[in-house]
């Protein structure tokens, strides 16, 4: 549901490295444990856009996507060395998109969603680090709006998942890795008249194992859920409040844990209340609480069993929280916001956002 972001070209500063001591979000200690603390470490990548699509690998290397703010033309950048230094590696040729999400599958393989109505949706391939490009899909139907999409393990099968289109969610899929794309048919997609997706960030749809979520706003605000690679789809309220700007925004699965699904309401980023939601099965969903802001993207920290991360930025509101027990208590870390956020196995976790800010975080 257009959420739309930026894109252009700028430098690379780094802006801040600072320390700030954890507020809860709302009252408890986490697991009588300390309240934890953050660590930024931000650059400026291009000034002009606002990055919304982030693949992390490891510590070392990360892709961000994003569009320009002054309305010229998204990209996409990559770093190999930490974040000191970033490349901007943007398919040729896309004058006017705005790429809203990024998905590394492979050594050198990375696939690119540019989001908007009809054509302006499109996915883009590169094998060789984004030093060429293939363009594998480009949307016909005029009134679809793709928004995110999400490889299963193994890098094969791949789903792409638009706003409704004659009352139902349009889903997109690959089964060879993203070089060709073929929209599934919708007769086992519930009815979705008066939702959307929300292109908050790259995570509005995720998977794990044979299973993928996705979620929703407008009318209703849900949480999808399919079991088969996204051939059929059953839907449950995700008790995150809807509205017009309102639902779900971002979702994260870990298995033996459960699932998190973060949002609010773009029309008053500052209110949080309900903005979190978790499910032990990723079947039923519960109210877990509040945030003190939105809730764009939603990661699991590496190490800890029950951590996860979420982030938000819209205008002057934003924030960065933590929660050490799968989401019963979230401690908001900073006032400053970002987009979308990921961690990795190595232990490593970055995030990004407006302004061309790229940014590596450390949660202790």
């Amino acid at each position: 549901m257009r959420r739309p972001m930026p894109a252009a070209l700028a430098s690379a500063a780094v802006l801040a490295a600072s320390l700030v001591a954890a507020a809860p979000a709302h009252a408890g200690t986490a697991d009588g444990r300390h309240a934890p603390h953050l660590t930024t470490s931000t650059r400026v990548v291009d000034a002009d856009q606002s990055f919304r699509g982030l693949d992390a690998v490891d510590r070392r290397t990360a892709w961000v996507a994003g569009g320009s703010v002054s309305g010229g033309t998204g990209g996409v950048w990559r770093t190999h060395d930490g974040g000191r230094t970033w490349v901007d590696v943007s398919p040729p040729q896309t004058e006017g998109l705005n790429f809203r999400d990024v998905e590394v599958t492979g050594r050198g393989t990375v696939t690119v969603l540019a989001i908007g109505e009809g054509e302006a949706s499109r996915i883009y391939r590169t094998r060789d680090d984004g030093r060429t490009w293939t363009e594998t899909f480009r949307n016909t139907e005029p009134t679809a709006f793709y928004n995110c999409l999400a490889f299963f393990p193994g890098g094969r099968t791949g789903l792409a998942v638009s706003d409704p289109v004659d009352g139902r969610f349009r889903i997109a899929r690959t089964t060879d890795g993203g070089r060709s794309w073929h929209v599934l048919p919708s007769t086992r997609m519930p009815d979705s008249t008066g939702e959307a997706n929300f292109s908050a960030s790259g995570e509005c749809l995720t998977v794990s194992g044979h299973e993928a979520w996705f979620g929703s706003g407008g009318e209703r605000s849900r949480v999808f859920r399919s079991g088969d690679l996204g051939c059929t789809w059953t839907a449950t309220d995700s008790r995150i409040p809807a509205g017009e700007a309102a639902g779900v925004f971002g979702i994260a699965v870990r298995p033996g844990v459960g699932g998190l699904a973060v949002g609010g309401d773009f029309s008053d980023p500052a209110d949080g209340v309900d903005a979190t939601s978790t499910s032990r099965d990723g079947r039923r969903w519960t109210s877990a609480g509040d945030l003190r802001h939105l809730g764009e993207d939603v990661a699991w920290l590496p190490g800890v069993r029950r951590g996860a991360v979420t982030v938000g930025e819209s205008g002057d509101v934003g924030g960065v929280s933590v929660t050490l027990d799968a989401g019963r208590s979230w401690y908001r870390l900073s006032d400053t916001g970002f987009h979308t956020v990921d961690c990795t196995a190595d232990g490593s976790c970055w995030a990004a956002g407006g302004k061309g800010r790229v940014a590596r975080v450390s949660i202790r």
